[in-house]
């Protein structure tokens, strides 16, 4: 409140300056009207005209549509823009726990790598919506075509926490049937939160498509994203701790205290928040709700790969690995490597058997091939336990989230089917090698390697501890 009247008070005294010939409680309005928008469809109440629309079986997207005349109020097009002939609004959403992503971070990038999760098709059909004639439904698909972003300005607070700005697309088209498309968009655009010292605050990207008049009270129908941090995750105590969060916490080389955060983000979580809205006619609604649950589902696989590529490395935020570990990993990585050689006469690391635990653990993180242990049962399909660092790059996942993956989801069906067949063989003679196949990331992208090496692990005591894996020249398709 006391920024908004030091805003106001600023705005009042000619010390900010706007562009676009517009005044500053107007660019006000569209921030609110923005916001307010985007509010209603996240929130998708049943008084404000929401209700529910059929899944199609799958329960990671939530589809919501709007038929009340009132849902433009206020606009000089009222009830026209939505026809009496039945046409309306429906909405995609969906929600996502991200771990050591700040939302500053990744809003920003949002913001600046527009082309990294947007669909230029799926932009046409909503900025179709502001004219006559829309163009037919579109098939949500990656990539899209290609187009350019110009980001023009329009405002900005004056501690610089929020930003009003129109976004120009520039549409190229490459054959005869893409010229409709080919054609320049233009989106008002919100973005709040990208300042990184700001703690515990939500951010924010915003967007409406506009047409070139941009009248003042023309309507906005508002998608795009919020993060909401959480409060800092508790590590558990000893007594509920496994090993496998043991060795995590090793290999991060964290030495701090349970629940204890830093400037960097890490040990953090926050919930990422996507909705799209979009106009239909009462003959194109699946069609519509078909394309939209399609295209917010790319974003969310976005988001995952972006989240991955800008969240911090294991021992990137925190002390380094040459830290004290623990005991559990030191001794996971001892075992891994006996094991190996015991099975195959083959040293793994390339280095005698007298190497400390300090190193053979380093040098086990740092392979360069993906290496995965899996749990051994025979009653309950595998979960995978542990995984170096490229073998966590070949998931896409971390390691607290890898307990969570299954083998049989990760193997397509020919490497199933080469497992089962090797298994016997592997009990016996106590590894296997298994050719070139195909298997999946915790994302769904799909990976190839050349071959598989699987052995079991070995405790001291000659029991089975469990299985590992080594995948060599893996790669994405």
């Amino acid at each position: 409140a006391l920024r908004h009247v030091r805003q106001i008070a600023q705005e009042t005294s000619g010390e900010v300056q706007y562009g676009g010939g517009r005044q500053p409680a107007v660019l006000r309005t569209f921030s609110q009207k923005l916001c307010r928008g985007f509010n209603d469809a996240v929130n998708g109440f049943v008084d404000d005209g929401w209700s529910p629309l059929g899944s199609d079986g799958a329960e990671d997207i939530t589809v919501m549509m709007n038929l009340s005349p009132g849902k433009f109020g206020g606009s000089q097009f009222g009830s026209s823009f939505l026809p009496s002939f039945g046409s309306g609004v429906l909405c995609a959403k969906a929600s996502m726990l991200l771990e050591n992503v700040p939302p500053a971070v990744l809003i920003r990038f949002l913001r600046e790598h527009r082309s990294e999760w947007a669909d230029y098709g799926v932009d046409a059909y909503a900025a179709a919506s502001l004219r006559a004639s829309p163009f037919a439904v579109p098939c949500a698909r990656a990539g899209g075509f290609p187009s350019n972003q110009v980001i023009l300005p329009l405002a900005q607070t004056v501690e610089h926490e929020e930003f009003l700005e129109v976004v120009r697309l520039e549409g190229h088209a490459y054959s005869p049937e893409d010229m409709g498309l080919a054609r320049d968009m233009y989106l008002l655009q919100l973005c709040s939160g990208v300042d990184e010292n700001v703690v515990g605050g939500c951010a924010q990207l915003v967007f409406a498509p506009i047409d070139e008049s941009f009248a003042d009270d023309a309507p906005l129908l508002p998608s795009g994203f919020r993060v909401i941090p959480l409060e800092q995750k508790s590590t558990p105590n000893g007594a509920s701790a496994n090993r496998t969060l043991d060795l995590a916490s090793a290999l991060e080389g964290s030495t701090r205290q349970a629940g204890e955060a830093d400037a960097n983000g890490c040990n953090f979580r926050s919930v990422v928040t996507i909705a799209f809205q979009f106009t239909f006619d009462n003959h194109t609604r699946d069609n519509v709700a078909s394309m939209a649950r399609q295209y917010v589902r790319s974003i969310v696989g976005s988001i995952q790969r972006v989240a991955l590529a800008i969240a911090p490395r294991p021992g990137s935020c925190i002390s380094p690995i040459s830290a004290p570990t623990s005991p559990e990993a030191l001794t996971l990585a001892r075992w891994i490597s006996r094991s190996y050689r015991v099975h195959t006469g083959v040293i793994l690391f390339g280095s005698d058997s007298q190497t400390n635990g300090d190193t053979l653990l380093r040098q086990l993180w740092n392979h360069t091939d993906a290496i995965l242990c899996c749990s051994l049962k025979t009653n309950a399909s595998p979960v995978f336990t542990f995984a170096n660092q490229t073998g966590l790059d070949m998931l896409e996942t971390t390691l607290v989230a890898l307990q969570d993956i299954m083998l049989d989801k990760t193997l397509d069906e020919p490497g199933r089917k080469a497992l089962c067949s090797e298994f016997p063989k592997i009990m016996q003679q106590g590894y296997a090698h298994l050719p070139a196949g195909v298997c999946a990331s915790s994302m769904g992208r799909l990976v190839s390697y050349e071959q598989a090496t699987v052995w079991k692990v070995l405790e001291d005591d000659e029991s089975n501890h469990c299985l590992a894996f080594m995948f060599v020249n893996w790669s994405f398709i």
